[in-house]
């Protein structure tokens, strides 16, 4: 199935395919109906079926899946999320949310860094 022919769903429909016998999931945001491969996951079905209908992408990258792993997934490849679904990805690859955190953070720090220094200086 080439890119273009990829049937587009929204999180809303993948969420409706919950169960074992009818179990989807959105990895980097393709949806994959791996029903039939429930009983084969070297994992065990327990993990499917935990993220049945749901964004599994950082959990399945936090598992650290071979080649072959990935490979295989393709077999089991429906479609894709639609635009308005996507995760906003940053040209460093994160969210617009994680980056927010990480400026916010970023601040958080330098602002304590600076009333550290503020305050040993006017010990002086």
């Amino acid at each position: 199935m080439a890119p273009t022919d990829l049937k587009q769903y929204s999180l809303a429909e993948v969420s409706q395919h919950n169960k074992p016998d009818d179990l989807w999931m959105v990895i980097h945001e393709k949806v994959y109906d791996v029903t039939k491969f429930l009983h084969e996951h070297p994992g065990g079905e327990e993990v499917l079926i935990e993220y049945a209908g749901k964004e599994a992408t950082a959990e399945f990258d936090d598992v650290g899946h071979s080649t072959d792993a990935k490979e295989q997934m393709k077999q089991f490849l429906v479609g894709e999320l639609i635009e308005a679904d996507r995760k906003k990805k940053t040209s460093a690859g994160l969210t617009i949310n994680q980056r927010t955190a990480l400026i916010a953070g970023s601040a958080v720090a330098i602002g304590a860094g600076l009333a550290m220094i503020f305050k040993a200086s006017s010990k002086k």
